[in-house]
């Protein structure tokens, strides 16, 4: 496809922090190539307003390369923009037509609070990874890739949860804001490994805790989590967290009292 050149209009959420109302501020972007990723486009649409003595656009990325996580944004009403397992650093501009208007806001949800136009504040994944999403059981030294008879089924699963890249998308395409699809990911990655048994109840209890505790929304099955994840993350990851959760509360029950209550 031979290269072409675009001109838009971009409706750009602009805030300075989490306790400005925030607006949309109408900017256009010209002479742009149909090769540049979205984030380059931003770039010069950036450029151009630095050179005029204006406020640049906050946004977040870091590696441009589907792997970070970082570049979260909501585009025309979807997390990460209108293709399917892409996200936004690696979403080209060759999905626009010359003349389109492009609506552009930060994830919404309660716990990812705005820090400045479309970057937010993410750290309540980090909380809920220290909570439990490791494995403390000493292994040892690496072992061979055959050493430990882990069925093929299961190792696929704990690298499909793995690919999750904590990006956020399925928290602000989800109308709860939950981010059971995240959370299921970094249980399931664990819990279907040997090394992650010993932990695998007390791990998912403690997480969900976390999760409860940092304001996420319920899981009502909605399934727009799985339809934007970029990395194909899929709902049965939640199923599986879900009978964990069960059965840990189950195990770790308190125990009955007597009827005088001693």
């Amino acid at each position: 496809m031979s290269e072409q050149i675009l001109n838009l209009t971009l409706q750009v959420w602009r805030q300075k922090d989490a306790q400005d109302k925030g607006r949309f501020e109408t900017y256009q972007a010209n002479n742009i190539s149909t090769e540049m990723s979205f984030l380059e486009m931003l770039d010069v649409v950036n450029e151009d307003l630095i050179h005029k003595g204006l406020e640049p656009i906050t946004m977040d990325h870091d590696c441009r390369e589907g792997i970070c996580g970082t570049c979260g944004m909501v585009i025309n009403g979807r997390p990460h923009g209108p293709r399917e397992r892409t996200t936004t650093c690696q979403l080209h501009m060759r999905s626009f037509k010359d003349g389109d208007t492009i609506t552009i806001e930060p994830f919404r949800a309660r716990a990812f609070p705005v820090i400045k136009d479309l970057m937010v504040d993410r750290s309540a994944f980090e909380r809920i990874i220290a909570a439990g999403g490791y494995i403390s059981a000493p292994t040892g030294s690496a072992q061979d890739a055959n050493a430990l008879p882990i069925p093929k089924t299961c190792a696929d699963l704990a690298m499909d949860a793995a690919a999750c890249i904590g990006c956020g998308a399925c928290v602000a395409a989800c109308p709860n804001a939950s981010a059971m699809l995240f959370l299921s990911a970094k249980v399931s990655q664990l819990g279907l490994l040997p090394q992650g048994q010993p932990e695998r109840l007390t791990r998912v209890r403690d997480m969900i805790a976390q999760l409860d505790a940092e304001h996420f929304g319920t899981c009502t099955n909605f399934a727009e989590c799985e339809a934007v994840c970029p990395k194909s993350v899929k709902l049965e990851h939640i199923a599986r967290m879900n009978r964990d959760f069960f059965k840990s509360g189950i195990l770790h029950r308190p125990p009955h009292t007597s009827a005088g209550g001693v």
